[in-house]
């Protein structure tokens, strides 16, 4: 433990059911006590202030995002790397060849259609009365967007939530426990699976181009430097994923926050237009994205603490958007908030190509269940199933009584 011999015994276990489902009492006395916080048995260090992860975020030479293979496992027999798992210039060449879909004109090109989408989700909702609402709405609105984007037909949406679902299942478990050989298999079939669904796509478009994002990357080209077809698969693969699963988690934390604090549900009722700033704070308060990892790679030295290279440094972003010198009154909820200067969508040259996408679908959800009922609420009192990876806060079901407006 790296932490002072005059500090009270602290631990940090992020798997353990009630820190999940709470981890706001533990992160405050991390960042007062334990800011650097070494994992005992693990070459992984916890950083949980917001000054030093912006920093770490925006130092890829120091804190890298190419990971090692596990001990004991060939890189040729990992899954191909993403753009999240690269530094420049190789992340900087595959960011530029999908930025194009995700310029802030084209997202709000696809509002219109994103309010007829909730809306028709809400017609199906409201005849129920009671949904699940992970299946009724946060989960099909981002689904359904990305889809769209990219460029896949309608019809196969459905196996979108299986391949997402078994591709995030122990996302960041890893760090802490070394893949097997079946978790390895099974993310091969996965990536095989996936690899060979889109590369028919790709064909097609290539026969035949659309105004979709697809089409953008097979034909794609910047100063001569077209995406291999791997390169594209892969893509195209994190793009679902990532164009998903926070979004979803995001919803679900909208609605289980304004539950939580009726006093600032009545006072979005008052004033709807404070919608916007109700998902800010909403992402700063429930960050979907809980950490953000680095390789280290040289030397360095934190709050007085000296860290070798060859660790895993673990940016606690859902504590930073706590952090009592970043933000006033930082554990209340507040949708009113000013100079919200959250990280939740990461900080840096990694910072989330799709935030402005997913504040979108956000605040379409949020304004569709404001208009569209007189009242939600919560059916049922049991805990709700987090989500399986330590990666990210949210629930996997969040059953919801509706009353049509």
């Amino acid at each position: 433990m790296l932490a002072s011999d005059d500090k009270a015994p602290f631990d940090f276990n992020p798997f353990d059911a009630d820190i999940r489902r709470n981890p706001y009492d533990v992160f405050r006395v991390a960042r007062r006590e334990h800011p650097v916080f070494a994992h005992q048995g693990f070459p992984i260090v916890s950083v949980f202030r917001y000054a030093d992860i912006q920093a770490i975020l925006k130092d890829p030479q120091t804190f890298s995002s190419e990971f090692p293979p596990p001990p004991g496992v060939r890189r040729e027999d990992m899954p191909p790397q993403s753009m999240l798992g690269q530094n420049p210039p190789q992340h900087t060449r595959l960011r530029s060849l999908v930025n194009q879909a995700f310029t802030p004109r084209i997202i709000r090109s696809l509002e219109p259609r994103l309010r007829q989408v909730a809306d028709e989700l809400f017609d199906e909702a409201l005849e129920k009365g009671e949904v699940d609402f992970v299946e009724a709405m946060t989960y099909p609105l981002p689904v359904i967007a990305i889809a769209e984007i990219i460029g896949v037909p309608a019809a196969d949406r459905g196996q979108f939530k299986k391949w997402s679902d078994s591709a995030v299942e122990d996302l960041g478990n890893g760090l802490f426990a070394p893949p097997g050989p079946e978790r390895l298999q099974k993310l091969g079939r996965l990536m095989t699976e996936m690899g060979e669904y889109f590369s028919q796509l790709a064909d097609e478009r290539r026969r035949q181009p659309r105004e979709d994002l697809l089409s953008g990357l097979v034909h794609a080209e910047i100063e001569g430097s077209k995406l291999a077809h791997g390169e594209m698969i892969t893509m195209l693969v994190l793009l679902l994923v990532a164009g998903n699963e926070t979004t979803t988690s995001l919803i679900g934390n909208t609605v289980l926050a304004l539950l939580d604090h009726p006093g600032e549900l009545a006072r979005l009722h008052a004033d709807p237009g404070l919608s916007a700033s109700a998902i800010e704070e909403v992402l700063r308060f429930s960050s979907p994205v809980q950490m953000d990892p680095r390789w280290l790679t040289r030397e360095v030295e934190i709050r007085g603490v000296k860290l070798e290279p060859g660790r895993f440094v673990v940016s606690w972003l859902g504590s930073a958007n706590r952090d009592e010198d970043v933000f006033a009154e930082a554990d209340r909820f507040d949708i009113g908030r000013e100079d919200n200067r959250h990280i939740a969508f990461g900080f840096g040259i990694h910072y989330c190509l799709g935030a402005n996408l997913a504040r979108l679908e956000a605040r379409v959800a949020l304004d569709a269940l404001l208009a569209r009922t007189r009242s939600f609420e919560r059916a049922g009192s049991d805990p709700l199933p987090m989500h399986p990876s330590i990666v990210f806060r949210g629930v996997r079901e969040l059953p919801l009584r509706l009353v049509a407006a």
